[in-house]
């Protein structure tokens, strides 16, 4: 993990999480800045406030940082959700939990089955030539769960495993599914994507 200061907000940065979705270069190109030599975040170079909204766009959650001049931090979502990327991974927000990490309010989980970082996203649906919508057919009714922990599991060589109060929503915001249980498709070969149909097993998946 490397960090970067300034007096008034502290910038972090996970590699091994980023999928280069290029938020931070986009939002404050004074700030971020890949390549430059002996570092590429500079906080010193805009306002801690204006920082921390681009890094919350951060959608792997690689970027996370600490206010120093009183400001508001990063506030969890109030409603959980679990967002499919077209061809790519599925895109988490909320009071997450996986596991003994650390608490998060942003990951990008792969779906495609060939991440070499497991559950992380880490762009091997690229190379693989991923296919899946991110606009599947759902249920548009009831009403939307609010608030709690949304825990993620794993299970060994299957699917994973989404608790907690969450609703399942298309690229474009629509509803697809809400509830406190889903089993989602990691292995990519699902027929009924992001949601499993047990083709994990038939395929021969491994995962831990």
């Amino acid at each position: 993990m490397s960090r970067a200061k300034s007096q008034d907000i502290t910038l972090y940065f996970d590699s091994s999480k980023c999928v280069h979705a290029r938020r931070c270069v986009l939002g404050a190109p004074d700030v971020f800045r890949p390549g430059t030599p002996g570092g590429w975040m500079f906080p010193e170079h805009a306002r801690a406030a204006e920082i921390a909204r681009v890094v919350d766009s951060c959608p792997s959650g690689a970027l996370s940082y600490v206010r120093h001049d009183g400001g508001m931090g990063e506030q969890v979502p109030m409603v959980n959700t679990v967002r499919p990327w077209e061809n790519g991974p599925n895109e988490l927000r909320g009071d997450i939990r996986i596991g003994d990490e650390d608490p998060a309010t942003r990951v990008l989980l792969c779906r495609c089955g060939q991440s070499k970082n497991k559950p992380y996203c880490d762009n091997s649906h690229i190379d693989a030539g991923f296919t899946a919508t991110g606009e599947p057919l759902g249920d548009p009714d009831g009403e939307t769960p609010v608030g709690g922990v949304m825990k993620v599991k794993p299970l060994p060589d299957g699917p994973l495993v989404i608790t907690g109060s969450v609703e399942v929503i298309a690229g474009s915001g629509r509803r697809l599914a809400a509830g406190d249980r889903h089993v989602l498709c990691r292995c990519g070969h699902s027929k009924n994507k992001p949601f499993c149909d047990g083709s994990h097993a038939e395929v021969g998946f491994e995962a831990p």
